[in-house]
């Protein structure tokens, strides 16, 4: 949501919203004097002026602020409404898949700004080197993520689309695969240009001319990663094959909106990665070096661990909070196969996000817990519901060598930060 803020300010707007709790989201657009924030919710925080009120799908129509704006006949309109008009005012490039939008998007926002073309765009998460998840630009062109957990990736007027992979998520809105590729299948059907990764079951949805992309093997090193990509040497600062095939992605779509691929390269070799995408966020307890990242579904973790890997530590430590108890329940095996490959795994309990316990009484982090237990062969696996749980035993745990990744899409960064702290 603070990416429209952004965007709404950009065009002239008075902004101002509320949250649940403060955040560095929050913070930021406050010091940069885009909003006016309310850390929690009611009636009288919505101002008197109020042209549009603006919500997420993790707000229930039972809203204290919801609620004024129809009693005073404000419109309400969805994130995914407001973005369709903010798409439908440029060429937009649409990231789409279930892994890597928000990495592709980041590493294609900063092609595109170093081959001169002052790209807008929103991204779920600040996309590195200092610069915020959104931005209105000066360029023709603007950068989003394409959501399908919502299917407001439909509401976009997209020019060209990215499909990075596609594989079961969102298990409390769709029910089978089949169900997600008719919804991929629709969305690929506008754009002029699709860039798809080069996989059969990919390319087989979309109707129509497509721009396909794969990767060559990549030297991965401490440092990052190195491959070609149409002739032209490109070596990266973040680590993991899945980073290069994310930048060979972000190289087509930069190419087809008239970037040189010089400039474009360029730009991507600076980039640093994105907020809580592997980002380095310290040493920790006893030397130990914490990384936070956003992974959230066992392909991410796989991944992610991997990536870790090619950093040569003494002990990767995954450190796992859950999210979504409907996630959770689907797919509590894979995520503890995922977690065998760390040396050490830690899991806490689901982050619920827009979802109720109650409504999941018989879920929650030990059945990942006990997969992992399973898959590691005797491997440590500990059960830490808990931040106050994890904290002193983390704290006992690491030491210097210890690569200890923090995942999950919820708060666990806020741990992250309690571990940092002296």
């Amino acid at each position: 949501m603070s990416g429209y803020a952004r965007a709404a300010h950009a065009l002239g707007a008075g902004v101002s919203g509320s949250d649940a709790a403060t955040s560095p989201y929050l913070e930021r657009l406050a010091a940069d004097g885009i909003l006016i924030a309310h850390v929690g919710h009611g009636a009288e925080q919505l101002p008197q002026d109020t042209l549009e009120l603006v919500y997420s799908s993790a707000v229930p129509v039972n809203n204290a602020e919801r609620q004024a704006a129809r009693e005073r006949g404000i419109p309400e309109l969805s994130r995914a409404q407001l973005l369709a008009e903010l798409s439908a005012l440029r060429r937009t490039i649409a990231v789409a898949g279930t892994h890597g939008k928000t990495t592709t998007a980041s590493l294609l926002v900063h092609a595109l700004r170093e081959a001169g073309l002052e790209p807008g765009w929103m991204v779920g998460a600040g996309i590195g080197n200092g610069l915020p998840n959104a931005d209105w630009g000066a360029g023709e062109w603007l950068v989003v993520e394409a959501d399908e957990s919502d299917r407001s990736m439909l509401s976009l007027s997209v020019e060209i689309a990215v499909l990075t992979n596609l594989e079961l998520e969102h298990h409390s809105s769709f029910h089978s695969l089949a169900e997600l590729q008719l919804l991929f299948r629709e969305f690929l059907s506008q754009p002029q240009r699709a860039v798809i990764w080069d996989r059969p079951e990919l390319l087989a949805l979309r109707r129509g001319s497509v721009d396909p992309y794969d990767l060559d093997q990549p030297a991965l090193t401490p440092k990052g990663s190195c491959f070609s990509w149409r002739g032209e040497r490109v070596c990266l600062a973040v680590p993991g094959a899945h980073n290069a095939l994310n930048a060979t992605g972000a190289l087509e779509a930069a190419r087809i909106a008239g970037a040189e691929a010089g400039r474009a390269i360029a730009g991507m070799e600076r980039f640093t990665g994105a907020d809580r995408r592997f980002q380095l966020a310290g040493e920790g307890p006893r030397g130990a070096v914490l990384y936070d990242d956003y992974a959230h579904h066992p392909t991410e973790l796989t991944a992610t661990i991997a990536a870790a890997r090619t950093l040569e530590p003494a002990r990767v430590v995954a450190v796992l909070q859950p999210h979504l108890f409907s996630r959770t329940a689907a797919l509590a095996r894979q995520f503890g196969i995922a977690l065998a490959h760390a040396d050490v795994v830690v899991v806490l309990d689901v982050y619920p996000a827009r979802e109720r316990a109650e409504e999941h009484p018989a879920v929650s982090g030990l059945a990942i817990a006990e997969a992992a237990a399973d898959a590691a062969r005797g491997g440590p696996v500990y059960w830490l519901p808990t931040f106050a749980d994890a904290e002193p035993v983390l704290r006992g745990l690491l030491r210097a060598g210890d690569l200890c990744l923090m995942m999950g899409a919820g708060d666990i960064d806020a741990l992250t930060r309690r571990l940092l702290a002296t």
